[in-house]
């Protein structure tokens, strides 16, 4: 797997998606990867193509590290300095990241990646897209762009990769629904007004 070293909102997006399929943020819904089939389609919406599942699907095993890689990425996503998270964001992209390459694109630019050891297993590997996504989210955006749901209730976290910065949930369902219960206030204090 190439890694590009400029597009970290890809791995910076997949580290508060992922943290957010848990049972612990889904406490109504349940877990979002219950078997292999889900982490594959996991994937397959981010259309993330890891040399681990080059010629095989998803295992019992492959889930099983996910979902403990899952946890070192919220530790991550809530460390309180920057340093903590520069740290956090190392280790991730070290489990199976390489050093990083130079490599001339098909329009002629030149652009750096990091690939990926060989044989390295489907956690590691998104670990180490995680892991550059959240340095460069860092370098880019800073620290504070690392944050949790502000809707009521909701243990979800997420890094805000927007251009203005201003993200205020997790997810659509979140902010949807926090929505839908404003508009509905709303509505129930007009419809009590003299």
């Amino acid at each position: 797997m190439r890694i590009s070293i400029s597009d970290y909102t890809v791995g910076a997006g997949v580290a508060g998606d992922l943290v957010n399929t848990s049972p612990t943020v889904r406490s109504t819904m349940g877990e979002a990867l219950p078997d292999p089939e889900a982490l594959a389609g996991f994937l397959a919406e981010r259309d993330l193509r890891l040399d681990a599942l080059a010629d095989r699907p998803p295992t019992e095993d492959d889930l099983r590290e996910v979902h403990l890689f899952r946890r070192e990425v919220r530790g991550v996503l809530e460390t309180a300095t920057e340093e903590h998270a520069v740290a956090g964001g190392t280790v991730l992209a070290m489990r199976a990241g390489l050093s990083p390459v130079l490599q001339r694109e098909p329009d002629g630019r030149w652009q750096w990646y990091v690939p990926t050891a060989r044989g390295a297993s489907l956690a590691d590997e998104l670990a180490a897209l995680v892991g550059i996504g959240l340095l460069g989210v860092v370098r880019a955006l800073g620290h504070e762009r690392f944050r949790p749901c502000d809707a009521p209730g909701c243990r979800g976290v997420f890094v805000d990769t927007s251009r203005p910065g201003r993200r205020r949930y997790c997810g659509d369902l979140c902010g949807n629904r926090l929505n839908v219960a404003n508009h509905r206030a709303r509505r129930r204090l007009g419809s009590v007004a003299p």
